[in-house]
């Protein structure tokens, strides 16, 4: 290694020293400009003839750059994973490569992924050779690796070839995509070598032969930290009063809220004195809610579902997200206020609904008829509530369900269609949207046109999809990123209000 030295003396005395290097040293790189890494060692005696010797520790582990080794699911749960990992390498197994080719043929959404998947590849062979490693935009490089030629990340062709000699059993996709993983843990020593799967068992199988595994946690939404939209505040009597006389009250200096995020506000000394409020656009004051004492024969039975009412009826508001357990009248409450808006209120051309295709337990098989026809068996606890909220509107005949569903003010549809379709003037509820990947959810938000107002009801404890969980769903994703804007606001109810039964199953269940 070839050191070049600059002695600064003064008085004969050593005042600085600072080091180059020509190549770097045992894998740290640049390590001068970090003096904690060097101790010069100066003889006193001979303070400038003598070249300083040095003592170099190694760079911390989390300093170095890392190898990310992605499974396929990662691509097809997240195309854009590739773009997610900062400045560290990203290393495709051919294998994956294989699987993308396979699963590019399917209509589905994971067909559309890993066509996306398949064109951001080829896009990328424009800056180089994928064997040699090309750059990617956020920083790092992408290389696709090989079971007989594993070279030292920056080695390129030149680097010496290794094949893969891990004691992991040939056979799956899976275990040759860990057999691959383990040989370039063996050519890379310097680096942290951790493969990213959602693959459980691959995680576990990795862990297993001492290979650090990850879960691809990008888009992932910790339940126990999720918004919930709402929070309690204690104030003086005085505060209360002066709330109920002017209709605002300014929020005292502490925690930052979320516009749209609903308060309980308690009188102080009296807990069973209590108030309704928001927080305003601006985040700094407290605002009354609506009346919503009636709304096409609903009345709330506890407070969430009066903040779920008040977010529904306002007409500022476009994106509501109602989150809750089964029972707690989430659906109910969204089809009252969208048949209110729409038949009453004449806000709104129609309401639509929707809901995913998917099945609770092992599929039926196809289904005979029409589309309408086909349909039915999905969309049937979508008339089920319509037939409940016709027998709390008996007598009155233009509330009728079935005259609202022949007439086309009540529209039930499949979310398999709307790509492409501009949704304008129309109330929109999507029903059970927990079952929806991260993906399908801005595909049917992004469909909104002027005028639409969309709501997502879900239970993330209740996820049908095989290929999301209560973390990593559309419904949480949402959730999430509008927390901060005024157009949205969310609710989560707690409290069962189905039946006594329901209630209990739900609780001990």
């Amino acid at each position: 290694m070839t050191l070049r030295v600059v002695l600064i003396s003064s008085a004969e005395r050593i005042s600085s020293c600072q080091f180059w290097t020509a190549a770097h040293c045992e894998g740290v790189s640049d390590f001068a400009s970090d003096p904690a890494l060097l101790t010069p060692e100066i003889s006193p005696s001979e303070p400038s003839r003598k070249t300083p010797r040095k003592t170099i520790r190694p760079a911390p582990a989390s300093s170095r750059v890392k190898n990310y080794i992605l499974d396929t699911n990662v691509l097809l749960h997240d195309p854009d994973a590739l773009r997610n990992f900062q400045e560290n390498e990203v290393l495709l197994p051919i294998e994956v490569i294989e699987e993308i080719d396979k699963f590019k043929r399917e209509t589905t959404e994971r067909g559309q992924n890993a066509r996306t998947v398949s064109r951001l590849l080829d896009q990328l062979r424009s800056r180089g050779s994928l064997a040699e490693g090309v750059p990617l935009d956020h920083g790092g490089h992408l290389r696709i690796i090989f079971a007989d030629r594993l070279d030292p990340v920056g080695a390129g062709s030149n680097g010496a070839s290794r094949v893969s000699s891990a004691p992991v059993p040939n056979g799956s996709v899976d275990n040759r995509i860990l057999s691959l993983a383990l040989a370039f843990r063996e050519a890379n020593p310097k680096a942290p070598t951790i493969l990213v799967t959602k693959d459980i068992n691959l995680r576990l199988k990795a862990d297993a032969y001492g290979l650090p595994a990850e879960d691809y946690e990008t888009d992932r939404v910790n339940l126990r930290d999720l918004y919930t939209g709402m929070f309690e505040m204690a104030q003086p009597a005085a505060q209360l009063a002066e709330f109920r006389s002017s209709g605002e009250l300014p929020l005292a200096a502490g925690p930052v809220r979320s516009p749209n995020e609903y308060c309980t506000l308690t009188a102080e000394g009296e807990p069973k004195r209590t108030m309704l409020g928001k927080v305003d656009v601006s985040g700094r004051r407290l605002v009354p809610l609506h009346d919503v004492q009636n709304v096409w024969g609903i009345r709330p039975r506890n407070r969430e579902q009066h903040f779920a009412l008040d977010a529904l009826l306002d007409e500022r508001i476009r994106l509501v997200t109602l989150m809750g357990k089964a029972g707690t009248g989430k659906t109910l409450l969204a089809l009252a206020a969208g048949l209110k808006r729409t038949v009453n209120d004449r806000e709104f051309r129609r309401l639509v609904v929707a809901r995913p295709t998917i099945s609770m337990g092992r599929e039926i098989g196809f289904l005979p008829g029409t589309l309408e026809e086909k349909l039915s068996p999905w969309m049937q606890p979508i008339h089920d509530a319509l037939e409940m909220l016709g027998d709390l509107n008996m007598g009155q005949d233009s509330r009728r369900s079935a005259d609202l569903l022949r007439n086309g003010t009540i529209v039930v549809e499949a979310l398999s269609y709307i790509r492409g379709r501009s949704i304008a003037g129309q109330f929109m509820i999507i029903d059970e949207a927990q079952n929806l990947t991260p993906l399908e959810v801005k595909t049917i938000i992004t469909r909104v046109g002027h005028g639409t107002k969309i709501v997502l009801t879900g239970d993330p404890y209740q996820i049908d999809n095989p290929y999301v969980d209560a973390a990593s769903n559309g419904f949480i994703y949402v959730v999430n990123r509008f927390r901060e804007h005024a157009i949205a606001a969310h609710v989560e109810l707690s409290r069962g209000e189905r039946s006594e039964l329901a209630e209990l199953a739900a609780n001990i269940l």
